[in-house]
């Protein structure tokens, strides 16, 4: 006799042995690799050291520099901005008229009307 979810076996073939091995990934594996990614990472901050950058080169003609507001407008509020426009035009010219509830969420309006 079967019962639900019992899969249907070859009468030829051994069963499955039932042993898997996904997902083994122990803490102390993921602390030695988290350590190792810091300590790579420092140590590239380190070695580029931007003391070099103190001595001019040939040729080298910088412009003026950045105001603290042109900096932040420049690097933090434009991609903030371009991120909600792309965000927008998403949500806006969506074209998708399927609505994929949760099976348990009940409608407020439904709910309303019930208790009338």
């Amino acid at each position: 006799m079967r019962g639900p979810g019992v899969p249907v076996r070859h009468p030829g073939r051994a069963a499955g042995s039932g042993v898997r091995y996904f997902c083994t990934v122990d803490k102390k594996n993921a602390l030695r690799v988290g350590a190792l990614a810091a300590g790579t990472t420092l140590m590239m901050l380190l070695m580029s050291s931007p003391a070099l950058a103190l001595t001019r080169d040939d040729g080298d003609d910088p412009g003026s520099g950045l105001s603290v507001i042109e900096t932040l407008g420049l690097y933090v509020f434009l991609p903030l901005v371009i991120f909600g426009v792309i965000t927008g035009l998403v949500m806006v010219l969506d074209k998708s008229k399927i609505r994929v509830e949760k099976p348990g969420a009940v409608k407020t309006k439904a709910k309303a009307g019930a208790n009338a």
